[in-house]
């Protein structure tokens, strides 16, 4: 629960000297928290125009003279930290390196001179430099705590006596140096990965040693793996997990089937991807009564096979998900595990942790129970089968799949009335040919075979959560991994209400959490079909905060549960496994488990979930760099996809790649960036370039090194 906020002494005809001694005394008694300006006003009752102009003077004073910070764009708290600060250091290929630090205060600038050679994401210790006047604040890195990256790909240049590794790296503004006895067997031309042994201080380049030859640029497996290389993801499985892996028996001892629940005979099926080779969950059907159906949610029990702390444990904590690039799965088990003895295939006997759930004919839940299960797939049904069964009402096993999507759409529909936010995105796919090259590119939408098996995961994922956290008033809930999705930043929610005002839109800001929700469904659907489709969409997703893991429940705001979990993906997530254990520690009564590690590995598992995102994204954008690669002078219809100070992005309408128009290119006008409304507006002649706006493109470039597409007005 949050610390209450101490009302602050009215200022009823503010005069700038008196306001700041007011604002730095209600900051100070409220030195845990942050407030935008409204919120300091409202606390210090400042009222009129004349009142907030002056509010916003004294802020930005105090702000300059280092009195408050300003923590992100437009919100303050006051300034208690000391000359010293520890937190991530970003370092730019411009030289424009920055300190983050761990408060989330104003970042702060470290010059080059300063750097002690810290590397991108390194912790590091900062000291803050005098400030001088009209600047902005400087620090000097003292101690590297911990490093993050030392290896780097590129294209080997190598010379008589030594060779560099150029990259295209946007992290390090210098190449680096590597004695010829260093080069493992690289030749000139290699792409490789190169890790840095020292910086000497006075040396302007880091010198390194080739420590893999991934291949010839421009070749798909290169690529990809160069992809993966770049975020110190892994693209190949150690021998030693693999052999461990291989000794794990694929028959089922009968003493264990004893102990489980015997499914064997229930109806049951899996429903997947058409290219899905990890089948983690199936549903059962059973009917028990005239109005009353038990739907069960089998899970792979990974735990069963892979033991905590053991070699295949430890490389799937290390990799914490699988990675999904565009050609390739990078299993974040050995495949003997994720697509073979834990895969859920059908005429298989497999072992599952299961939720029953027992529903009427409205879907309402009568009774649950989380148990050890022994399945048998009846059948493996793709997407597509399953989506032709519900629109036609034939093929195998109709009657079972159309009484499951039924039950669904009743959940489906009890969720969003709830409050669930309702945000239908499509993945772009690629054809691609044997190589890897793309063929063409087409897009991948959710239809209701795709939310029949995702309201029984949610339901599933939901129980567990209650399972553990929901516990009686005075008791405390044992420790737990939750996903949690908080609400959106008050501020957010203002600049996107401001935003929608000028097409005729209003969102609810005020009043219960599902009420706002309600208000930001109403608008996703009355923009459907309008010009302003793309950009409400677009900046109502940029409003939302990030979904993570975390021990401490702050529930899942955007599908309206106060209880969440991931329980349904062992075989690719590792904070499933995580909860797996736990969920077989307390049902047997275990006391809890410490929270420190847990949250630690929930920070772990949150951050790698981000990296692998980053690398499938990357897969992605080298895919449609390649894809255009021979489209160079065509001209497409697209929408501004982004609006940054060094150009515009647009995306394609009809194959959805994505390219800049360079402000170089742009030489109608002098534009300038308007950050809070997304635009760029010419000074002269006022013409804009806003998000969501249709224009015309010409591809100019498609380079592929830099993943880049480079278009000019067409």
């Amino acid at each position: 629960m949050s610390k209450k906020v101490i009302p602050a002494t009215p200022v009823a005809k503010p005069k700038k000297k008196d306001l700041a001694i007011s604002v730095i005394d209600f900051l100070t008694q409220n030195n845990d928290k942050q407030f935008n300006y409204k919120q300091i006003g409202a606390a210090l009752d400042v009222r009129g125009e004349e009142g907030r102009r002056v509010l916003i003077k004294v802020l930005d004073k105090l702000r300059d003279e280092e009195e408050v910070l300003e923590t992100s764009r437009g919100r303050y708290r006051i300034n208690n930290r000391g000359l010293m600060l520890e937190g991530r250091f970003e370092r730019r290929s411009n030289g424009k390196n920055f300190f983050v630090p761990d408060d989330d205060a104003n970042i702060i600038y470290i010059p080059e001179r300063n750097s002690k050679h810290a590397m991108n994401g390194d912790r590091v210790r900062v000291q803050l430099l005098a400030k001088r006047k009209r600047a902005e604040s400087e620090g000097a890195v003292v101690d590297i705590l911990e490093h993050t990256q030392s290896r780097f790909v590129g294209v080997l240049d190598v010379q008589k006596h030594f060779a560099f590794l150029v990259m295209d790296s946007k992290y390090l503004s210098n190449d680096i140096f590597i004695p010829r006895e260093d080069l493992n067997g690289a030749k000139h031309g290699d792409k490789v990965v190169v890790e840095i042994v020292e910086w000497p201080e006075k040396a302007n380049n880091p010198v390194g040693k080739v420590i893999d030859i991934l291949g010839k640029p421009g070749h798909n497996d290169t690529e990809m793996h160069a992809i993966l290389a770049q975020y110190n993801l892994p693209y190949k499985y150690p021998e030693k997990v693999e052999k461990m892996a291989e000794l794990i028996p694929e028959t089922i001892d009968e003493k264990e089937i004893a102990r489980r629940e015997d499914f064997r005979n229930v109806f049951t099926i899996t429903i997947d991807p058409k290219d899905a080779k990890d089948f983690d969950d199936a549903l059962s059907l059973q009917k028990v009564s005239p109005t009353l159906w038990d739907v069960g949610v089998h899970i792979a029990d990974v735990t069963h096979y892979v033991k905590q702390g053991d070699l295949i444990d430890r490389e799937a904590e290390n990799r914490a998900t699988s990675v999904y690039l565009v050609d390739r799965t990078i299993p974040m088990l050995p495949e003997r595990l994720s697509n073979g003895i834990c895969s859920l295939r059908p005429q298989e006997e497999k072992l599952c942790f299961s939720v029953i759930f027992t529903l009427n004919d409205m879907a309402e839940i009568k009774k649950s129970r989380i148990v050890r299960t022994v399945i048998k797939s009846d059948s493996r049904l793709t997407y597509e089968d399953a989506q032709t069964v519900i629109e036609t009402g034939k093929g195998d096993f109709s009657p079972e799949i159309l009484q499951l999507n039924d039950l669904a759409k009743q959940l489906r529909e009890r969720r969003f009335s709830n409050g669930a936010i309702n945000f239908e995105r499509y993945e772009v796919k690629f054809n691609l040919d044997e190589k890897g090259k793309p063929l063409g590119v087409y897009f991948k939408e959710s239809k209701e075979a795709n939310h029949l098996i995702e309201e029984f995961m949610l339901l599933a994922n939901k129980a567990v959560a209650e399972t553990v956290g929901r516990v009686p008033r005075g008791k405390k809930a044992r420790t737990f991994i939750y996903r949690v999705h908080d609400v959106p930043d008050p501020e957010k929610l203002d600049t996107l209400n401001t935003f929608i005002l000028r097409f005729g839109h209003k969102i609810k800001q005020d009043g219960t959490k599902v009420e706002v929700a309600k208000s930001i469904n109403a608008l996703l659907d009355k923009v459907q079909g309008r010009p302003e489709e793309n950009l409400v969409e677009t900046i109502a997703i940029r409003t939302m905060s990030k979904a993570i893991y975390s021990t401490k429940n702050v529930g899942h705001y955007g599908l309206a549960f106060d209880y969440y979990t991931h329980f349904t993906s062992p075989i690719r997530r590792y904070p499933d496994m995580l909860v797996h254990r736990l969920l077989e520690l307390y049902l047997e009564g275990g006391k809890s488990v410490e929270q420190g590690p847990l949250e630690e590995e929930c920070k772990h598992c949150s951050q790698m979930e981000q990296v692998a995102a980053n690398a499938e994204r990357d897969s992605v954008k080298y895919k449609q760099v390649e894809f255009m690669s021979d489209k160079i002078g065509k001209v497409y219809d697209g929408v501004v996809s982004g609006v940054t100070e060094w150009g515009i992005y647009v995306e394609i309408n009809e194959n959805k790649c994505e390219g800049m128009i360079p402000i170089r290119e742009m030489d109608d006008d002098f534009y300038e960036l308007d950050e809070k409304n997304y635009r760029l507006v010419g000074r002269r002649k006022k013409r804009e370039y806003r998000l969501g706006q249709p224009v015309s493109i010409q591809v100019a470039r498609a380079n592929l090194d830099r993943k880049q597409l480079d278009f000019i007005f067409a």
